[in-house]
């Protein structure tokens, strides 16, 4: 199988982890081979998207053949790096903060909450799930100390920069933003928000569409 990969679109990168998945469950299943036609019904995309974002990778299938599970199974285990574990940091322990560190990536191996802060832990830290929770006062020096350069940022929104301002200044190399905030940072640090707000509002939009649309057949 080639593995020589060209620059791959932001829109392909985000499916790759949910091909990963969905080819595991095939892989689980006892299935050996799989054409684009039945990854497009189990991703529900169009055939013609897979087979593009595939050949960002090289030759991944046969022709007349299709593609077999178990090798597609281990080539995105490796360009997803899903034998590495990845530790990261939590900032902000509230309400959403507390459900993802009680649930702290059960089903991911390659990806654990290390540590988290809220300015409403002790000066000494407290436990929740095994995670170690210190005060904000603390962050720099826990961060460098345990090497860690990716965090999930679930902060009130008045001091989402703030926070964000100091870990642009200890290096830290991506975001996972909670927060409505638009966080601005340098291009060297990649931010992902997600703002369940706008989700929900295109959800209802589509479903809209959808009503509409059925309407007029």
């Amino acid at each position: 199988m080639s593995e020589i990969i060209q620059k791959v679109p932001e829109a392909t990168s985000r499916r790759l982890p949910i091909y990963y998945r969905i080819l595991q469950k095939f892989e689980q299943s006892g299935k050996k081979r799989i054409s684009s036609s039945e990854l497009s019904e189990a991703m529900q995309i169009d055939a013609a998207t897979i087979r593009r974002d595939f050949s960002h990778f090289g030759a991944l299938g046969r022709k007349g053949y299709g593609y077999d599970v178990e090798d597609l199974v281990s080539f995105f285990r490796r360009v997803l790096n899903q034998d590495e574990q990845t530790e990261v940091a939590l900032i902000g322990v509230g309400s959403l903060g507390s459900a993802i560190l009680k649930y702290n990536f059960q089903k991911s191996h390659n990806t654990k909450v290390i540590v988290a802060f809220d300015p409403k832990a002790p000066p000494e830290g407290k436990q929740l799930n095994e995670v170690n929770i210190y005060h904000p006062d603390q962050m720099e020096e826990k961060l460098q100390q345990l090497d860690v350069d990716v965090v999930i940022l679930t902060v009130p929104s008045k001091v989402a920069q703030e926070v964000t301002d100091r870990l642009v200044a200890i290096g830290i190399k991506g975001i996972l933003n909670f927060t409505p905030v638009r966080l601005q940072v340098p291009d060297s640090i990649r931010v992902h928000t997600i703002d369940f707000s706008v989700e929900l509002q295109t959800l209802i939009y589509f479903i809209r569409n959808d009503e509409k649309e059925s309407q007029l057949e």
